[in-house]
Order: C-alpha cells, then sequence, then structure tokens
C-alpha cells in the first residue's frame, strides 16, 4: 500500500477507509486550508526529516490529526493526494468566495493598490487567494493586501512555456516554487498551470501521465529515470530540474542519457 496518497497510519485512519484497512481509529477529518505561500510537508514528525512536498497558499488540506505538543498536523492534500505532517500554525480556514490562481512565477503583494506602496511579501505560482475586490488594476486580497491583476490572470502558451520560466531556478528536494523545485514538482507545476492535474512523484507521473511515446521524441513530450524526470523542449533538448547542475537548466538530452547512471525506463506523450 502507498501511504503517499492514503491517509493512513499505524493507529489511525480516514473515515473513508473503514472496511479497507485494519487500525484502531477512524477520522472523518477537518477541512483546511494552506495559509502560508509555501507550507513544507514531511512523511514522519521527527525534525530530521526530509521535505517531501510543498504545499502552496491556498490549497486545500485535510487535518485527520494533530500533534499539538510539536506543533504538527497529520492530514492530506487535497491538490494532488500527498499525506503527511504539516506545522498546524501554517493552516487557516478554507478559502471562500471568488478564488483565483497565481499565474506568475511570483506575484508580489503591496500594501496599497500602487507598485510604489510597501511591498508584503509574493504568493507563488499555483497559489489561490480569495479575491473581495478590484481597485486601479489591483485585486484586493483583504484589508491592505493587493496584487496586481495580471498575477490572476490565464496563462498562455502550452505547460512547456510555464516549465521555460524556471530555468534558473535552483533545485530543491522537494521544492513547489521558483524559489526551489525539484525534478517531478516542475513538472506538476506546470501542467497544473494549464489545467492538468498531474501526482507529484516522478514514479507517480511514469504510471499515470500520457501515453508511450511511438517514434521521436517531441515538445512535451516526458522522458524518465529511475527517479528522475524531463521535459522535452524539442526533439533534442530536456528541461529539468536536477542535481548535477543544482537547477533548471535547457541542455540535449543526449547529454543528460551520457551522465545518467540507469538507462531511460520510459517515455511518454501527454
Amino acid at each position: 500500500m502507498d501511504t503517499r496518497r492514503i491517509p493512513v497510519r499505524h493507529d489511525l485512519a480516514a473515515e473513508s477507509l473503514r472496511g479497507q484497512v485494519d487500525v484502531e481509529k477512524f477520522v472523518e477529518g477537518k477541512p483546511m486550508a494552506v495559509g502560508g505561500s509555501l507550507l513544507n510537508l514531511v512523511r514522519n514528525p521527527d525534525p530530521d526529516t526530509n521535505l517531501a512536498t510543498q504545499l502552496l497558499y491556498g490549497e486545500g488540506f485535510t487535518v485527520y490529526d494533530e500533534i499539538a505538543d510539536m506543533g504538527l498536523a497529520w492530514g492530506q492534500s487535497e491538490r494532488d493526494g500527498y499525506v503527511g505532517y504539516v506545522p498546524s500554525a501554517g493552516l487557516i480556514e478554507p478559502l471562500a468566495g471568488r478564488v483565483e490562481r497565481v499565474s506568475v512565477l511570483s506575484a508580489l503583494v503591496f500594501g496599497e493598490p500602487d507598485f510604489k506602496s510597501q511591498l508584503l511579501g509574493s504568493y507563488s505560482l499555483g497559489c489561490c487567494v480569495a479575491v473581495d475586490g478590484e481597485e486601479n488594476g489591483y485585486a484586493r486580497l483583504g484589508e491592505g493586501i493587493y496584487t496586481p491583476l495580471v498575477n490572476l490572470a490565464p496563462v498562455t502558451g502550452d505547460f512547456v512555456d510555464v516549465a521555460e520560466k524556471f530555468i534558473g531556478s535552483p533545485y530543491l528536494w522537494g521544492g513547489r516554487s521558483y524559489f526551489g523545485v525539484d525534478c517531478s514538482g516542475l513538472v506538476q507545476l506546470a501542467l497544473q498551470a494549464v489545467g492538468v492535474e498531474a501526482p507529484r512523484d516522478s514514479d507517480m507521473q511514469e504510471a499515470e501521465l500520457g501515453v508511450a511515446c511511438d517514434g521521436k521524441l517531441r515538445r512535451g513530450d516526458l522522458v524518465f529515470w529511475d527517479g528522475h524526470v524531463g521535459i522535452m523542449q524539442d526533439g533534442d533538448n530536456l528541461l529539468h530540474a536536477n542535481v548535477h547542475h543544482m537547477a533548471v537548466i535547457s541542455e540535449p538530452l543526449a547529454d543528460v542519457t551520457a551522465r545518467a547512471k540507469g538507462e531511460i525506463t520510459a517515455t511518454r506523450r501527454l
């Protein structure tokens, strides 16, 4: 059983799993939402546990358990079903009203509907925000919180266009933003930006996205190795977040293949 996307532990599970798993306690779960631009999720309640993935502002998160003395909540991401622990302080009530999705790599937020006003922070690509009005070309996200409406405009181009904007972004295991992204996070973010939901990890993407490629590779095809995935920009060049360069780069597929420790495991066409 792959517990990355199944809310079950040795001691409890989601009520929806009753009759499917053998645990002492079943819980309905409480719908919440991510209240920070980025919220780290880990698989185990251990301070030294590696980052598994990141959740974005406004994304839904169902809480099944809280560990008060550690300040952690255990639950499941609504976006891609990933299960793990997040800081309880980083959760808020679900967004209501008009909800829009950030369509740029970094949407700056200001204290007034004016680009010269105080900078309050930013939301990354894919964050969901509640808009309660518009003023002077800005979306009002709350009292004294504004971002230019252009940051919420529909994405144009294909998902490869979106992925190309990440070139130069640092590599971060488990990362899901321009400030740090891993190989499967890049694929997921780019696809979600154009309305295509995608699983989180590369093995899931290999198993669930598209169909096997026949013939010459082309723009948008996904190339998989054991534990790695990249996006073809054209018939020759691969765009990927990788440890070798510790960044998102574009390079000839032939170079990646020569450097890789294993063979290509699959190529998929969306």
